[in-house]
């Protein structure tokens, strides 16, 4: 299986810019630049919430979105590689959290970056299912009692 063709231009210094067929982003030290950790951290997250979604679209599950936040500790000895990941995955307004927190399973058992992270180092994947109303229905639910309010006092009730 094919993977896509990356390039790299950098200038004499830890300074430069990674071109893939999608777009172009920078890598270095500099602000707005990426580390090479935040890119490994970085694929993780996209090819797990990739795999993810996919897998809740064939099982026809809802919900309103997630967060993912990604951190690692590296070893100290040489060659430093990661020895622990923490994968911190929120899930907003789940259907159904059984069926999600399989799914959950189900993506970090087939994300291939997952995989191939896991032979270095231990990952830590929690998930957190989180609701809330959303604000027009808070403010429809405030205009509605306003006016029971209103029509009990000029009706009195």
């Amino acid at each position: 299986m094919a993977v896509d063709n990356i390039k790299f231009e950098f200038k004499n210094s830890f300074e430069g810019k990674m071109i893939a067929p999608n777009g172009e982003i920078l890598i270095g030290s500099e602000v707005g630049s990426f580390k090479p950790y935040n890119l490994l951290f970085g694929a993780l997250g996209s090819c797990f919430y990739h795999t993810f979604v996919t897998i809740v679209e064939k099982k026809r599950l809802t919900f309103d979105g997630a967060s993912l936040e990604i951190s690692g500790v590296k070893r100290e000895t040489t060659p430093t590689t990661l020895e622990t990941v923490e994968m911190k995955f929120v899930i907003k307004n789940a259907s159904n959290v059984e069926k999600f927190q399989q799914s959950v399973d189900l993506a970090a058992k087939h994300c291939s970056i997952h995989e191939t992270i896991a032979q270095v180092a231990k990952i830590n994947l929690s998930v957190e299912f989180k609701w809330w109303i959303h604000h027009f229905f808070i403010w429809k639910i405030i205009y509605l009692i306003k006016i029971v309010i209103n029509t009990n006092t000029i009706f009195g009730d």
